[in-house]
């Protein structure tokens, strides 16, 4: 059965008033619903908002004027363009490495088919959907299955069978493939910490056996608020991790379950990722052994550079890696920045060009701002919050300056000017 089109689902009147509205504010739109009495406006703001988040997370989709938006929540909850692009080179990585191996060993190729168990919005699925012949979509909102069904097509993706179902009894009765994906949602709706896999729906720790009866490879996705040794720890079959950042922000857990892994927590490669837009990836490997291992040298003296690593790294807890590995010296073990006389252009951060340092002192800090007194200001194992120095220092927001207020070695609270 042919899958019905925009112009079907909406009036030529809404599909019209829409294209010609989608650049503007939605609650100025929505208060002059009366002057278009032919229009659906409740679904045409739903649409025109979709396309304006999509603009930003997901360009590609908003390009295509055939697509329909989900309500708000299902859109902020959905993956970015960037880190779906990123999932789906992780399982094509694997994948061609399955086949160099099945060549070497004359065993059959993988069939290539994916399972996603918590469809959603169908972003992740849509650009994981590239690397298999066949893919099926699972999702328990039918709404949520009815954008699925028109956009699919629309994206020219019609390899992907979409399926209204409970994730968890879809899986207890779906056949085998190679790959299942799975996003589980944090139990908590309140907005109160989540840590634990446990906390989530599904708990994939509960269903870890069962996702590896049904596919040899699973990718979870996991919110960036869970601890990450925690879930290490709960889930046997971790053959990788990955933390992924976008410009500096940490959005996703990322793990690969697979059948014959049996790594300890303190054995898996854990893979420290911050996607910058328009730039090269900054990318750290390392694993927790290793980071119990790494030397660490700590110092009470400034260099000529500071550094400061990447929210992905900061996640990981790889402190003592990145010291090594980039042979830079620590200020602090609770400072998290580090110090270096040569420049290390690849480091995976923010680099800085130390221009002075300063105490607390008013006089001392203006002399070496000058008359700006404006400045970025961070704030990293220093007994005072941003606001506070800001107050404190009459010191305004923004400006070419950065301004870190830490603590030494030695225990002496600092205030390091720098240059990017």
């Amino acid at each position: 059965m042919e899958k019905p089109r925009m112009t079907e689902i909406h009036s030529q009147d809404t599909l019209h008033f829409i294209r010609t509205h989608r650049r503007e504010d939605v609650r100025l739109l929505a208060l002059q619903a009366h002057r278009y009495p032919s229009v659906d406006m409740p679904a045409a703001i739903t649409q025109i908002f979709g396309w304006q988040i999509a603009k930003e997370k997901i360009p590609a989709w908003a390009e295509n004027e055939n697509i329909l938006y989900p309500v708000h929540l299902s859109l902020e909850q959905c993956s970015s363009e960037m880190t779906a692009r990123y999932k789906a080179e992780i399982i094509r990585h694997l994948l061609e490495a399955g086949r160099q191996s099945s060549e070497e060993n004359n065993t059959p190729e993988p069939t290539e088919s994916l399972t996603d168990l918590t469809g959603g919005f169908g972003i992740d699925c849509a650009f994981l959907s590239s690397c298999f012949r066949k893919a099926t979509y699972v999702e328990r909102q039918e709404t949520l299955c009815e954008i699925a069904r028109h956009n699919f097509p629309a994206l020219g993706l019609d390899h992907i069978s979409v399926c209204h179902e409970d994730s968890i009894r879809y899986l207890q009765e779906m056949e085998s493939v190679d790959w299942i994906f799975i996003d589980p949602a944090r139990r908590d709706g309140r907005g109160g910490k989540t840590v634990a896999i446990s906390d989530c729906e599904p708990d994939v720790s509960a269903l870890e056996d069962l996702l590896l009866e049904k596919a040899s490879h699973v990718l979870v996705k996991l919110s960036p608020m869970l601890d990450l040794a925690l879930a290490l720890h709960d889930l046997k079959h971790v053959q990788v991790a990955h933390i992924v950042s976008v410009n500096n922000e940490c959005k996703e857990l990322l793990l690969v379950l697979g059948r014959e892994t049996h790594l300890s927590s303190e054995e898996v490669p854990i893979h420290c990722i911050n996607l910058i837009t328009s730039q090269t990836t900054q990318c750290l490997l390392f694993t927790r052994q290793q980071e119990k291992e790494y030397s660490c040298p700590y110092t009470s003296t400034l260099k000529t550079y500071l550094y400061e690593p990447n929210a992905s790294i900061l996640k990981a807890g790889a402190f003592r890696s990145v010291s090594s590995i980039y042979n830079v010296e620590k200020l602090h073990p609770n400072s998290h920045l580090y110090t270096s006389d040569e420049y290390i252009p690849d480091f995976p951060g923010r680099r800085f060009l130390i221009t002075g340092s300063s105490s607390l002192n008013k006089k001392e800090l203006k002399e070496l701002l000058g008359t700006g007194k404006k400045a970025n200001l961070t704030v990293r194992n220093f007994p005072a919050s941003v606001a506070e120095l800001r107050k404190r220092l009459k010191l305004a927001e923004g400006g070419d300056t950065y301004l870190f207020a830490t603590t030494l070695a030695n225990e002496k609270k600092v205030l390091i000017i720098c240059q990017p």
